[in-house]
């Protein structure tokens, strides 16, 4: 009796629950269709209301921006307390505590992030970016909150990543939260996706041009005016707020003389080009191997890897504290060093052990030391972002370069200090393959149009070096490990990014379930319709359709069956159905499938009621207009290369057949030796052999097959591994 009673208690409480969680949806409803209603009455242009609208996520992002940065300094002083500098505070906390405080942040993050929300974890920008190639620009509003929480709770504890990423995803779910709630079109809602994003790095950085180029280079590869332009307007308000809470001061201190002493210096960063190519390269494909052994070889819940890739932290901190946090105070010390070597930079043993080569021994190590950590710390599950980190490892790449140089050619090279400001760009450029953004970044951080020559042949260099190792940027390698082909063609992305809700029509026919027979038929020819749709006149639930089709068997018995109500066996319940959420390329596969051109439309949230139906030749009409409407800019997107679709033939769910060269480490191996169907999950159809008498094709290799340096292999199995064979060239 008493187990019933609980039983009944819980029902009870959980109908109550849900009734209030009804009652608040329906409410949000009703007031985002007054709000929407309230825009639209003012009659203004399109362009007035996205400046508007760029504006108001300007100043939320910024806001956003300010009580970030406040949280992560409250809870970073909350664990590591002290009267000096965060690094000074963190380098001198006990042992324990350095192993206890990150695991412990891993321990709150990993439970949050799997039971709320999965976005949250990571950089946050791949999953924008996801956002604006497959969503429209839709994003959950609750990713703002539980990504403001995880990330500076990741970063406030020791965390190894920066706050600029969290900060561009809490500024792009804003902007999307906003186009949502005011019924913004799809297109229109990847703009103010991209406003969010860009207010987020210009009130990051104090820095409205390369907050506005982050976006338009990186979130929507696209550089059209007219989303340029409100783009600009929401990065600029951000600043204006950041610049009202904070003052106008940028995230790191630049002070001193930083310029070209002679058109020599000019190969030197050529030179440091290289490096930063070669270190962004080694930072990417660190952060996707660790990422890949965390999610596929780690058996432990996942919501305890966070914690364990904290306790890995710890461990490195005992003997390099610089790499916890974001890492600012360990880059401001570069920068404002002027003789080296620095010896600040140096703790403990580690410092006694290098001696008088402590500088740039301890710079280079710990360019390494912060590419592996920041891997492991989101590799694990943890929340923030690349940025910082890239910045980080840029400025001790170049300081120990600029330390060799500087000691090579002493007053006729720049400050080692210089290096290390231009090699921040480098690092940033490579990873990101946005050196425009990198460029801009480090000229509004310094304000010195000197150094814009050596930071323009840096970056392009970096990114060209970076580009001939690896196709993908630090973003972009996120989404192909999920087979998300940002390139596989715009006009594939338009079809995606159009959704039904903007081209559904309300106006449809709809019958009674108890209608007779002769009134089915009448209006079905009069009318020319392909079928009407059937509801039960009680609850007015949806209960399928009839279409011309089916009363093709029955027409010459009309008089036999005019007084007759409409039967069961006659309404078709299996027809495909389509929701307001979904994109218009699963209804055009639903189409095909189904053999309609139209198909019903029933609501998101209540499957049994039908609000309208959608047409092909609406969507045609739409993807016309947007094809029309493409910048010229856009093919921008078709440049960064993920897979190499042209050869990718998709035989079923999740499967492709492609063709890639062999990978280097494959050289001079057996096939049974590298066992590439347990690791990866694909098969080799054929290898194609260059010979001295021409080309030479090899079906189904024997398993002691030794693959050469020019084969190219046709390999068919899942998608995702085969991506990362493809990674491996």
């Amino acid at each position: 009796m008493a187990s019933s009673r609980e039983s009944s208690a819980k029902k009870n409480k959980k109908g109550v629950s849900g009734f209030y969680r009804n009652y608040l949806v329906r409410a949000y409803d009703a007031v985002s269709h007054k709000a929407a209603d309230f825009f639209h009455n003012l009659k203004m242009t399109e362009n007035l209301i996205m400046i508007i609208l760029a504006i108001i996520i300007g100043a939320l992002a910024g806001l956003g921006a300010v009580g970030i940065r406040a949280l992560i300094k409250e809870i970073s002083h909350f664990f590591f307390t002290g009267s000096g500098t965060l690094l000074e505070n963190m380098a001198n906390t006990p042992w324990y505590l350095k192993l206890m405080i990150p695991a412990l942040g891993g321990l709150i993050v990993g439970p949050i992030i799997y039971l709320f929300s999965q976005e949250a974890k990571g950089t946050g920008v791949p999953e924008v970016m996801q956002s604006v190639l497959l969503k429209g620009g839709e994003i959950r509003p609750r990713v703002a909150f539980i990504k403001t929480i995880v990330s500076t709770i990741t970063i406030g504890s020791g965390g190894s990543v920066g706050r600029e990423g969290p900060i561009v995803q809490i500024g792009a779910s804003i902007g999307s939260s906003i186009a949502q709630f005011f019924h913004i079109s799809t297109n229109r809602m990847k703009t103010l996706v991209g406003c969010g994003a860009a207010a987020g790095i210009a009130a990051a950085f104090n820095a409205p041009v390369a907050g506005a180029l982050f976006a338009v280079e990186i979130i929507l590869m696209d550089y059209a005016v007219a989303k340029f332009s409100p783009i600009v307007i929401s990065s600029v308000m951000a600043t204006v707020i950041s610049h009202a809470f904070e003052g106008d001061f940028p995230a790191m201190i630049v002070t001193g003389e930083h310029y070209l002493h002679s058109v020599w210096d000019i190969s030197f960063y050529f030179i440091l080009g290289i490096l930063c190519g070669i270190a962004s390269f080694i930072f990417i494909r660190t952060l996707f191997h660790f990422t890949n052994i965390w999610e596929n070889r780690v058996n432990m819940p996942p919501y305890f890897k966070a914690a364990m890739g904290g306790v890995s932290i710890g461990i490195i901190a005992l003997f390099f504290p610089q790499i916890m946090g974001v890492g600012y105070d360990s880059i401001n010390l570069i920068l404002l060093s002027e003789d080296m070597p620095y010896m600040g930079l140096g703790s403990g043993w580690v410092n006694s052990f290098l001696g008088g080569q402590a500088f740039w021994l301890m710079a280079l190590l710990l360019v390494f030391m912060k590419t592996f950590s920041t891997s492991m710390t989101l590799g694990s599950g943890g929340s923030g972002g690349i940025f910082a980190p890239s910045l980080f490892i840029g400025t001790m790449l170049g300081a120990a370069f600029g330390f060799h140089i500087h000691q090579l050619f002493p007053g006729q090279t720049a400050a080692p200090g210089t290096y290390a400001l231009i090699a921040m760009g480098g690092l940033v450029a490579g990873t990101t393959r946005a050196p425009i953004t990198a460029i801009i970044t480090v000229f509004e951080l310094t304000k010195e149009t000197s150094i814009i020559l050596p930071l323009m042949i840096t970056c392009i260099i970096s990114t060209i070096m970076s580009g001939k190792f690896s196709t993908e940027s630090i973003y972009t390698l996120k989404l192909m490990m999920k087979n998300i082909n940002i390139k596989e063609g715009r006009e594939i992305d338009i079809m995606k990014t159009l959704r039904v809700r903007d081209l559904y029509s309300k106006n449809f026919v709809s019958f009674p379930h108890d209608t007779d027979f002769n009134r089915i038929v009448t209006t079905l020819i009069s009318r020319e319709l392909p079928f009407v749709s059937v509801h039960h006149r009680s609850n007015g639930n949806y209960l399928g359709i009839i279409s011309s089709h089916a009363i093709k068997d029955v027409m010459f018995e009309k008089e036999t069956l005019k007084n007759l109500m409409i039967a069961n066996d006659i309404v078709e319940n299996d027809v495909p159905h389509i929701h307001l959420d979904q994109n218009c390329a699963n209804v055009v596969k639903k189409m095909r499938e189904s053999k309609f051109d139209v198909l019903p439309v029933l609501e998101s949230k209540n499957h049994k009621r039908q609000i309208g139906i959608i047409w092909l030749q609406d969507i045609v009409d739409a993807y016309e207009r947007e094809m029309e409407h493409m910048d010229i800019t856009s093919n921008l997107a078709k440049k960064i290369s993920l897979a190499n679709i042209d050869t990718d033939v998709r035989f079923m769910e999740g499967y492709i057949i492609t063709e890639i060269p062999a990978p280097s480490s494959f050289h001079g191996r057996s096939i049974r030796e590298l066992q590439i169907r347990q690791k990866y999950g694909v098969d080799i159809l054929s290898v194609k052999s260059t010979t001295k008498t021409g080309r030479l094709m090899t079906a189904i290799p024997q398993a002691d097959y030794i693959i050469k340096k020019d084969d190219r292999l046709i390999v068919a199995g899942r998608a995702d591994g085969i991506n990362q064979l493809k990674i491996l060239q």
